[in-house]
């Protein structure tokens, strides 16, 4: 009998227990457009007691009324946002975080193009990234062996000067800064910084947060690189330290694989890998702007020469500030293209 009444004992303590035990749920979207506003919330599953909350987005606190709060988000930039919720209660504190994807206000806008002229291009370059500066056409080139940079006249394609990479490193975008070449490589963890008139190694960068090299590019004060993901990531340019990111997103979803850059009047122009297309980015906050097809492109080159599918596709833009040019080609296309993006 006495064993009875204190199993019974324990099982109501048991009871009682799991009864007492806070179960929060963070309520909000997993993802919200950028012109809606976010509201968010705490529940405690039983409906137990909650004596205040605490929000923040990203460690930056917002202000909340009964459990609840609310915030315009459009000056945020866009992609993945962590929500904070600190709970007070009985005495207590409890942390509890979830994800939030900020999407685009709006579809990107469309385009095709047209082409203004035709210019000669080294089918043997494996194009990684391209530049056009005083009137020369830069480019960087990748695979081990066969990486590496040179300056081309535009009109005859003809080399006036070229620097082989080591063979260890697969080579890949470049930008012009300072009057200095900067270059990427892609699995090796460093970039290199040559001399503008001679070409000669002046010192490698590390990458501190990115994990690989993709395409490069500057807005006249940050040099500019993507990583193969949607991120796009800003760096020092004394340090060559990556200070901040934006992540390319559309209305509906993230956009990954970004490889070369060119920064254009004021917006990021990126090519997708193994995707004949290029997005203009919002630099500011990551949004999807624009994007052009220029799938027929690939299709042209094809008529002259055989390419591999996945591999020979739509990489380099390079723009001639002065004249407002914008010039593409491909890895292993036999002609580099003036185009016009014309919106649809």
């Amino acid at each position: 009998m006495l064993n009875k009444s204190f199993l019974g004992l324990i099982l109501l303590i048991s009871l009682i227990s799991c009864k007492s035990e806070y179960k929060f749920i963070l309520n909000t979207p997993s993802k919200i457009q950028s012109n809606q506003e976010l509201s968010v919330s705490i529940s405690e599953k039983n409906n137990l007691p909650i004596d205040s909350v605490q929000f923040s987005i990203d460690a930056v606190k917002i202000s909340s009324i009964q459990n609840t709060a609310s915030i315009k988000i459009n000056d945020y930039k866009l992609g993945k946002h962590t929500l904070t919720a600190i709970i007070f209660y009985q005495n207590k504190t409890k942390k509890v975080t979830k994800p939030v994807y900020f999407m685009a206000d709006t579809a990107p806008e469309l385009y095709t193009y047209k082409i203004i002229n035709t210019y000669p291009h080294d089918k043997e370059a494996y194009t990684q990234g391209l530049e056009f500066h005083n009137g020369y056409l830069y480019e960087g080139t990748g695979r081990k062996g066969t990486s590496f940079i040179r300056k081309v006249e535009l009109n005859s394609g003809k080399v006036l000067q070229q620097k082989d990479l080591d063979a260890q490193y697969f080579g890949e975008g470049i930008t012009i800064f300072n009057n200095k070449i900067y270059q990427l490589t892609w699995q090796s963890g460093i970039g290199i910084v040559y001399n503008l008139e001679t070409f000669e190694k002046e010192k490698e960068f590390k990458y501190t947060k990115s994990l690989e090299g993709w395409g490069l590019t500057n807005d006249g004060e940050k040099i500019i690189k993507s990583d193969g993901t949607e991120r796009i990531w800003f760096l020092n340019p004394e340090t060559l330290i990556e200070e901040s990111y934006i992540e390319a997103y559309t209305n509906k979803q993230k956009v990954e694989k970004l490889n070369e850059l060119e920064y254009i009047n004021g917006k990021i122009y990126a090519n997708i890998w193994q995707k004949n297309s290029i997005l203009i980015v919002n630099p500011l906050t990551g949004k999807v702007e624009g994007v052009a097809d220029l799938i027929s492109l690939k299709a042209k080159i094809q008529q002259e020469q055989n390419l591999t599918e996945d591999d020979d596709v739509l990489n380099g833009i390079a723009f001639d500030k002065e004249n407002n040019r914008i010039f593409v080609t491909g890895k292993h296309w036999n002609k580099l293209y003036e185009i016009e993006l014309i919106k649809k």
